[in-house]
């Protein structure tokens, strides 16, 4: 009878000693989550949930928040600022998400050969991703230029009248999409040379044999087993095309005129310029309704083909 008296104080004594153990493994789990938790909710939700509330009201951050219901949702439907903004943002999302694909994808595959110098030319491509905003923007301005830029007196020896770029309504969202492009498809290259670096290389050996040309190779091999990069890459480039601000701002600040005008910046300058908070969160929040629309979408499309 003591022995087993014993072995169920010694059972006893074990589950106390791994609950405390789980217990003790659950707190120091908490303490790595807790940070970034608390960044989030302070950062990331309550601003979520502050924007919500006040695209209801009418507050200029100096008088008493007035509810005003959805007259700031009705305000849009007459607004052509944020009209114009709508659409440059379409447009930008539209040409910069196929073309930086195009181009990140086509420089991955050129840089994933076995050629002198590729650790250089991957770093070069790489390196607009990493480097200052504010620099390359100032940059391209001066490239740009409509009469001192290397690029239109480069331009005038085959066209009388090169563009204005910046200086111009028709092409300074077209300088924008350009800038976009070349400063983007490094860090989407790098994705893809992942991709690339992870097929297997005995498929292509087997295809070869088969006599299947370099392009039927990658219609049948590269361009399936890059489907997950892809979707992901696309995900990331809509999302970082619709909320895009600071290059425009900086280039263009939305002109000349309004032509550069892109959602982002639309907020802004309601929030920060007219003091329209009320009005700058319900934008912020068709800005949210549609991001998020596009991304759930883009996630049915990819499950429809599994």
């Amino acid at each position: 009878m003591e022995t087993n008296k014993d072995a169920q104080g010694i059972l006893v004594l074990r589950k106390k000693a791994r609950k405390k153990r789980e217990l003790k493994n659950i707190l120091t789990a908490m303490t790595f989550v807790a940070p970034n938790f608390i960044g989030f909710f302070i950062f990331t939700l309550v601003p979520v949930v502050v924007s919500f509330v006040l695209a209801f009201l009418e507050w200029d951050s100096f008088s008493t928040p007035k509810f005003v219901g959805l007259s700031n949702f009705k305000q849009m439907l007459s607004d052509d600022t944020f009209k114009i903004s709508f659409t440059n943002t379409i447009l930008y999302t539209v040409a910069v998400v196929p073309l930086t694909l195009l181009c990140s994808l086509g420089l991955a595959i050129l840089l994933n050969q076995k050629i002198k110098g590729i650790k250089f030319f991957r770093t070069a491509f790489f390196f607009p991703y990493v480097t200052s905003l504010v620099a390359i923007a100032v940059v391209w301005n001066m490239l740009f230029h409509p009469t001192m830029g290397p690029i239109n007196q480069l331009l005038r020896h085959f066209i009388a009248n090169p563009p204005g770029w910046t200086s111009s309504t028709q092409w300074a969202l077209v300088a924008i999409i350009i800038v976009s492009i070349w400063r983007g498809m490094g860090y989407y290259m790098v994705l893809y040379l992942a991709g690339l670096q992870g097929i297997n290389k005995e498929w292509y050996e087997a295809a070869a044999i088969d006599g299947a040309s370099k392009w039927k190779q990658f219609l049948h091999i590269t361009w399936p087993s890059l489907h997950p990069t892809t979707f992901f890459i696309t995900i990331m480039l809509i999302i970082n095309s619709f909320k895009v601000f600071d290059l425009v701002q900086i280039m263009t600040n939305g002109g000349p005129g309004r032509s550069t005008n892109v959602l982002v910046l639309d907020i802004y300058n309601e929030a920060f310029v007219n003091f329209k908070f009320g009005y700058a969160s319900a934008i912020s929040f068709v800005l949210f309704i549609l991001v998020l629309g596009v991304t759930v979408v883009q996630f049915k499309i990819n499950e429809a083909r599994k």
